[in-house]
């Protein structure tokens, strides 16, 4: 198992880093089209929620597999789509207002889809400064309920996603699709959990020769 991590990794790796190299070429090339800075927004918009939703895809894949080493990939995938949310926000600043602060201010408060994707960031800022092994190892319990706040980032982003769209709404819609299922997914653990966790754990103990002594 380990060595199939240590294949699996640098191919990782380089998926993660792909669309990152596809937009320079794109921007190199100038192929985004007659509005390149709205091209580069939305292109780095799709590839934070598309590793997202592949960072909240990856418990539901270790419970049907039992495969404990795919945590360092979550771990992975989920500081992608925080670097390109992060790339997102730059470009936003820096291209559309030219790091003008009070203009910037100014669109915040009158575009409402702009909250939700604020919302969205600064939760993925928090898991992001949260994820080394020494911040878990401080935080104890409250970290795994700290991090269980990505499915509201991805509702977030969704919505940020969906609100600022006049045209087709396929795309937030195939997303909000997906965050369903994997919602209902750990929804229907937690229904198992509850409902035979206390008696697959009072069998062993019943059976056991000691407790029959």
């Amino acid at each position: 198992m380990d060595a199939l991590i240590s294949r699996l990794w640098p191919i990782t790796i380089a998926f993660c880093t792909a669309p990152l190299l596809w937009l320079l070429v794109a921007i190199g090339l100038n192929h985004l089209g007659s509005n390149p800075i709205q091209a580069m927004h939305i292109f780095l918009g799709d590839w934070a929620l598309r590793f997202l939703c592949i960072t909240l895809a990856i418990t539901p894949v270790q419970t049907m597999t039992q495969w404990r080493g795919m945590t360092d990939y979550r771990q992975l995938f989920g500081l992608t789509a925080f670097f390109y949310a992060t790339l997102h926000l730059l470009g936003y600043l820096s291209a559309d207002h030219a790091w003008a602060w009070p203009m910037i201010a100014l669109d915040i408060l009158q575009s409402s889809y702009l909250w939700f994707g604020l919302v969205a960031y600064l939760i993925l800022l928090l898991l992001a400064v949260t994820s080394p092994k020494a911040a878990k190892k401080r935080l104890g319990k409250s970290w795994k309920k700290l991090h269980r706040y990505i499915y509201l980032a991805a509702g977030a982003a969704i919505l940020h996603y969906f609100w600022q769209l006049k045209g087709n709404l396929a795309e937030p819609l195939f997303y909000l699709l997906v965050l369903g299922m994997l919602m209902g997914f750990r929804g229907l653990v937690w229904l198992k959990n509850r409902r035979y966790g206390p008696a697959v754990t009072a069998k062993p103990r019943a059976a056991s020769p000691d407790r029959a002594e």
